[in-house]
Order: C-alpha cells, then sequence, then structure tokens
C-alpha cells in the first residue's frame, strides 16, 4: 500500500512544468520513492482505491500517505520546482492511468485539491498532451 502512496505523490507532481534542477538540492522532494514499480502498483485495484481514500481523508493514511497529502498543494502552487525527473516522468503514467482508468476518481481528487479549478486551467494543456 506504500507503494501507492508514492505514485500518487508523483501523479501530482506530473502537473509541474519547472526543471527540478532549478531547486537547491535541499529544498527537493525526497528521491527515495524513485525506484518504484509504478505498473505492479497501478495494476492493483486495492491499493489505488486504499491510498484515494487517504488523500480524500476517507480512510487510514499511512505515514506516506500522511506525507503525501501535505505536499500535493505545494508541488501544484509551486510548478513542481522541488520535483525530479523521475517523479515527472513517472506522474505522467499515473495521470494518464487515473485520467482514462479512474476518472470519477480523479475528479474527486481534482475537487479536493483544486476545487476553483486553478490548477487545472493552468495545467490544462499538459494534461491534454499525456492523457491522450
Amino acid at each position: 500500500m506504500r507503494r501507492f502512496v508514492e505514485v500518487v505523490f508523483i501523479l501530482m507532481l506530473a502537473l509541474c512544468r519547472t526543471e527540478a534542477a532549478r531547486a537547491r538540492r535541499d529544498e527537493q522532494y525526497t528521491t527515495k520513492y524513485d525506484n518504484i514499480n509504478i505498473d505492479e502498483i497501478l495494476a492493483s485495484d486495492r491499493l489505488v482505491n486504499n491510498y484515494i481514500k487517504c488523500l480524500l481523508d476517507q480512510g487510514r493514511c499511512t505515514p506516506e500517505g500522511a506525507e503525501l497529502k501535505l505536499h500535493i498543494t505545494d508541488a501544484l502552487q509551486n510548478d513542481c520546482a522541488k520535483c525530479s525527473a523521475k517523479q515527472k516522468e513517472g506522474s505522467e503514467k499515473v495521470i494518464k492511468f487515473l485520467y482514462n482508468n479512474k476518472h470519477e476518481e480523479w475528479k474527486k481528487l481534482q475537487e479536493r485539491y483544486d476545487p476553483d479549478d486553478t490548477y487545472f486551467k493552468k495545467y490544462e494543456s499538459k494534461l491534454k498532451e499525456i492523457t491522450t
């Protein structure tokens, strides 16, 4: 279950466009999750659903889930300036999966973390690019 939190973390960071290299090393998000098997996680509805519930405050969170919830807003607000290149790469895969296969859950996450569509409008072209 912890792996999915890492994937969702990467997912939310994919919306960012600023190069991670511009941020100082000590200001980057942790890279300890960069080598996870995203396909394995996305293949498990149970893992996907448990972590979506965590992010929506509808279920228990692992420590990683709680950390993820702390970073989502920052990543969206700051164009993912603290992301690694690998996080951006993996997040595109997760976004595509959720948007195309779990669209209702994607909408719920969007309602939770972007109720005014501020970030959706900001990253709309990027979303269309990776989900088609």
